[in-house]
């Protein structure tokens, strides 16, 4: 069991859980970890969403950096693929994101990218928490010219957009765009510095909200995890789409042009399509995980497409996509990776592509979205002794219950039993097509399991 890195980095509230110390001893156990096989100074990235604690974070990473030798660039405020694709664009060893995601303001985090521009894999956070909590951590200081230094690298954010210019101006130029308007929430976090910027220099018409950030309103009542305010003013003002990116910038969900929401599984289901048709869609595949809705398997298959199932984690979609050869894949939250752009998922280059496929089709959002049949969802948490989360699969009387419903579906439904990583709950997911039945039964089996291992 990992003691400070979950399924995205370490994340905890600032300057409490998260503290300046904690956060040193990542930084240096870190550096240590991710460049002993350099044989040169290692030089790590360092970007940031828009928290208060940010620059209080910042500081700490920064003062591990340096005392173990690293040489840093501190890139300021940065979506999560932007740091990515300036870890393998600059060839750095390594580079961190200091963010807490979708999470409210007092919490921040920090998550370590290698040297491909790729989260590192679990054995090697496991290897970086043995250093942080041991004798040795004390040795790893640089003494005299050794000593680390560190810039300031705010201009890279220029490349970041670049990027996007270089793999879609060509695109946008030869299509009509006249009557086009997309309405971007930038969840007053990391994409408020650049989403506008590259909006702007594609010629897509926008409206920006939510991109005055001031430290304490990220992902305040805005963003991916709150579409209520984008859905309002993608109907009111006639947009013929609304983006939301998380706090990161590392995610996207979409609402079309009446006001729906378009969830991961939809904007996957509309990119694979887009890529079979053009023949890039490599194995004809999908990687997902369990999360992702019955109706995205049932499209898969209508649409002659593989899918592949991974357990919950943008990090483990990747790996099954590098283990492969696969090139797309993603979450039902809206981490999308397309691996020929970029190894990580990217918010900014998720919009553009839906953008790109609707004026490109000449449909509407709502058009792009019939291809998918959304089954109805319910989750019921279940609140159990934390010593017993697991143990649902070995009582019979659960076992015999959740068999029994998947029989009931024959394939029209299913069941899902997740334990929580970090609280006492199980929880309990059923896909079906009726609402209210599922709901009932969701409850039920959650009151049954609360009962068998409360």
């Amino acid at each position: 069991m990992r003691k400070y890195f979950g399924t995205d980095g370490i994340r905890r509230i600032a300057n409490t859980e998260l503290s300046p110390d904690l956060v040193y001893r990542v930084a240096k156990a870190g550096a240590y970890v991710l460049a002993k096989h350099t044989d040169h100074t290692p030089t790590i990235l360092i970007g940031r969403d828009t928290r208060i604690s940010g620059t209080l974070i910042e500081s700490a990473m920064t003062a591990g950096f340096l005392s173990y030798g690293a040489n840093v660039k501190i890139l300021g405020v940065l979506p999560t693929p932007g740091v990515a694709y300036l870890t393998k664009k600059l060839k750095a060893d390594a580079s961190v994101v200091i963010s807490a995601s979708h999470n409210t303001y007092e919490f921040n985090g920090v998550k370590y990218f290698s040297n491909k521009g790729m989260k590192i894999p679990d054995e090697l956070e496991e290897e970086i928490e043995e250093v942080m909590d041991s004798d040795k951590l004390s040795s790893f200081s640089a003494v005299n010219d050794k000593i680390g230094v560190s810039e300031i690298r705010t201009d890279l954010i220029d490349e970041y957009v670049y990027f996007f210019r270089k793999n879609f101006e060509e695109d946008f130029e030869n299509l009509d765009m006249s009557d086009f308007v997309v309405a971007i929430d930038t969840a007053n976090g990391a994409t408020s510095v650049v989403a506008e910027k590259v909006f702007t220099a594609l010629g897509i018409k926008h409206y920006i909200l939510n991109n005055t950030p001031n430290g304490t309103n990220i992902n305040d009542n805005c963003g991916s995890t709150h579409l209520d305010v984008l859905k309002k003013y993608v109907v009111e003002n006639k947009c013929n789409l609304g983006i939301a990116y998380d706090g990161d910038g590392d995610r996207c969900l979409a609402v079309d042009e009446n006001g729906n929401e378009m969830d991961g599984d939809k904007i996957l289901a509309i990119i694979s399509n887009y890529m079979k048709e053009k023949g890039a869609l490599k194995q004809d595949t999908v990687v997902a995980t369990v999360m992702s809705n019955l109706g995205f398997k049932k499209y898969a298959e209508n649409n002659n497409i593989n899918f592949e199932e991974t357990k919950v984690g943008d990090r483990y979609v990747l790996e099954r996509m590098l283990e492969n050869g696969y090139n797309l894949g993603g979450e039902q939250s809206g981490h999308i990776i397309m691996l020929d752009y970029n190894p990580t998922g990217d918010g900014i280059l998720t919009s553009l592509m839906i953008t790109k496929i609707l004026l490109e089709k000449k449909i509407s959002a709502s058009k792009a979205c019939e291809i998918i049949k959304i089954y109805p969802q319910v989750l019921v948490n279940a609140k159990v002794s934390s010593d017993k989360k697991y143990d649902y699969e070995k009582d019979p009387e659960i076992k015999a219950e959740i068999d029994k419903l998947e029989e009931e579906f024959s394939g029209n439904g299913r069941v899902l039993i997740r334990p929580s990583g970090t609280e006492p709950l199980v929880r309990v997911m059923i896909e079906g097509t009726d609402k209210e039945y599922i709901k009932k039964r969701a409850e039920s089996l959650a009151k049954l399991i609360e009962n068998k291992l409360g």
